[in-house]
C-alpha cells in the first residue's frame, strides 16, 4: 500500500524509554510550528492528511500533518546560519512527490542515502553489510512474498502502481544492483514504509530524487478516525459523506491522544545495537 498523502489545500499540491530527539531539532520543529500559527503561510509549512496505512503505526489513516518545507531547503550563504537546513538522513520521515506520478504525494522513511548498499533477507533489512534493528517497523500481514521480503530480486511480476513506476523499478534493478545489493545513486534516497508488509515503496518504484522532497512532517495537528475511502475520495458524494461523518462524530472519533503530537524521525544514533554484523557469503544468516 502506498502511503500517499493528500494536500489539505486543494489548489496545491512517550514513555520514559523512548529515544529523545536532539534538542536542536525539537526547537527547530516548534519554531516552525509557531511561525505557521503566526503567519499561516504555505511558504514555510503545508498541511497534509494521511489517507492510507503504509506508515502505521507511526502515522495513522486520518492523521493531519504540518510539513516543514524549509527543513531540506537549499541553504544560502546567510540563511544557512539562521535556519536549520539539513540533508535527509537515515531514519527521517519525508514527504515527497511520488516518482511514479508527480501529481501524488507520499510519506515514507529514509532507509538509504547515496552510496548505501541495501538488501533484504526474509524480511530483515541489511545496510552496508549489517543488519538493522528497526523498532518502528510493523509486519501486519504475516504472509510471505518473495519479491517483497527478499529484495532485490527479479522485477515484481504483478506491478502495483503506474507504468512509470514499473519502469523505474526495472531501471533500478537493471542499473543499480551490485553483488545482490541495491546501491543508492547520487542525489537520491531509498524510502520505505513502516508498515513493511503493506507499503508501496522504493522496492516497487525505485529511488526518491532529491528534488522531489517537499519537507518533513513536524506535528500531527489533528487526528481523526476515518477510512481511506473517506479521505482519498474526491467525488462530491464522498466529500458530502465525510462532511456528514465529521458533523456527527467529530468529538468521538477525534484521536485526542495523537492531536498536537510532534513527529520525530528515528536516527541511527538512537537505535541501541542497531547494527548486527552478518556473513555476507551466506544469505541464510
Amino acid at each position: 500500500m502506498a502511503e500517499q498523502i493528500k494536500d489539505t489545500k486543494p489548489a496545491e499540491e512517550s514513555s520514559e524509554t523512548e529515544p529523545k530527539e536532539p534538542p536542536r531539532n525539537s526547537i527547530a520543529e516548534w519554531a516552525v510550528t509557531i511561525l505557521l500559527l503566526l503567519f499561516g503561510t504555505t511558504t514555510l509549512v503545508q498541511a497534509f492528511v494521511i489517507p492510507t496505512g503504509s506508515m502505521e503505526d507511526t502515522l495513522l489513516i486520518g492523521d493531519h500533518l504540518l510539513v516543514d518545507k524549509l527543513a531540506y531547503a537549499a541553504s544560502g550563504s546567510l540563511s544557512k546560519h539562521i535556519l536549520p537546513y539539513e540533508e535527509p538522513k537515515h531514519g527521517d520521515i519525508i514527504v515527497f512527490r511520488f516518482p511514479g506520478d508527480l501529481t501524488n504525494t507520499f510519506v515514507k522513511r529514509v532507509i538509504g542515502v547515496a552510496g548505501d548498499r541495501l538488501h533484504m533477507v526474509k524480511n530483515d533489512l541489511y545496510r552496508n553489510g549489517v543488519k538493522l534493528n528497526e523498532p518502528y517497523v510493523f509486519h501486519k500481514l504475516g504472509n510471505y512474498d518473495d519479491y517483497r521480503d527478499n529484495f532485490p530480486g527479479e522485477p515484481d511480476p504483478f506491478p502495483k502502481s503506474t507504468p512509470l513506476a514499473s519502469e523505474l523499478q526495472r531501471k533500478m534493478l537493471a542499473e543499480n544492483v551490485v553483488n545482490g545489493e541495491v546501491v543508492v545513486p547520487p542525489n537520491c534516497y531509498f524510502a520505505m514504509g513502516d508498515n513493511r508488509d503493506n507499503s508501496l515503496d522504493s522496492r516497487y518504484w525505485g529511488f526518491v530524487p532529491r528534488e522531489n522532497i517537499i519537507g518533513k512532517p513536524i506535528i500531527i495537528y489533528w487526528s481523526y478516525q476515518a477510512t481511506t475511502e473517506d479521505l482519498a475520495g474526491s467525488s462530491i458524494s464522498s466529500l458530502v459523506s465525510h462532511g456528514v461523518d465529521l458533523a456527527q462524530h467529530f468529538f468521538s472519533r477525534t484521536r485526542w491522544n495523537r492531536t498536537l503530537n510532534l513527529v520525530h524521525g528515528f536516527p541511527d544514533s538512537q537505535l541501541p545495537n542497531h547494527e548486527v554484523p552478518i556473513n555476507r557469503g551466506n544469505p541464510n544468516l
